[in-house]
């Protein structure tokens, strides 16, 4: 079993991870947009930071019985709990803001860095006024959300349903490393490592998905696929 402690692990390699279904993310949304909606100060437009924040926004949008929708994408983790140094703004807001009340939607606050980004890019534009929502926040967030579904208070990796497959494929590419590995003991690795238990049927589809793609090579065995790091030839 993997620690759980309410910060980060230094170690990247090895953390507990929770594995959400639709339906509890469906759930979390509706509950956000109680809040929202409880607290009197509804929006003019609601902008969705790109990729994590697509559909928790479009979730809020329909409990809500509103259109105004629109999207900026920022980028800080490039999948599997890999964070970049910094997070930056990729695709601007296309949409005139100013003057508006604006909420910014995401699905979580993990350091805080997206959503510190996305208000200080906002606020140039001259909005009348800046919220923010995630489904969950982490108390190790600098930064704190002005409405959340639900509060973290034991650091783990969250897995949406929508970013599932990504993520998981990260992970398979993390435990395989530098090593050759068969199915069953990759399937080993995320349950030690991830808290994650998956069925070697669904893991091979993954795995032959990155083959596909030339990330990782297999080889044939008598009882099980061998699965390596592909080796570039110089």
């Amino acid at each position: 079993m993997v620690a759980v402690s309410g910060y980060p692990p230094a170690d990247r390699t090895s953390f507990k991870c929770d594995l959400m279904s639709f339906k509890e993310s469906y759930n979390l949304a509706k509950i956000l947009a109680r809040n929202i909606k409880d607290s009197g100060n509804l929006p003019d437009m609601i902008i969705a930071i790109g990729r994590g924040g697509y559909v928790p926004a479009r979730l809020i949008c329909d409990f809500l019985l509103f259109d105004n929708l629109t999207t900026i994408k920022i980028e800080h983790y490039k999948g599997a709990a890999d964070i970049q140094e910094m997070a930056t703004l990729r695709f601007p807001l296309s949409a005139d803001i100013s003057g508006k009340k604006i909420l910014v939607v995401d699905d979580v606050t993990d350091t805080g860095k997206t959503l510190r980004v996305a208000v200080e890019y906002l606020e140039s534009l001259k909005p009348a006024e800046i919220k923010t929502a995630v489904l969950q926040h982490k108390i190790c967030s600098d930064f704190v959300p002005d409405y959340y579904a639900k509060k973290i208070v034991k650091w783990r990796w969250i897995i949406y349903p929508w970013a599932a497959y990504e993520d998981l494929a990260g992970f398979a590419e993390n435990i395989i490393g530098e090593r050759t590995l068969t199915t069953r003991q990759i399937c080993n690795e995320f349950d030690s490592r991830y808290n994650i238990s998956l069925r070697q049927s669904n893991l091979t589809e993954i795995l032959e998905d990155l083959y596909a793609r030339g990330s990782i090579d297999h080889i044939y065995g008598d009882e099980d696929t061998l699965w390596r790091k592909v080796t570039l030839v110089k």
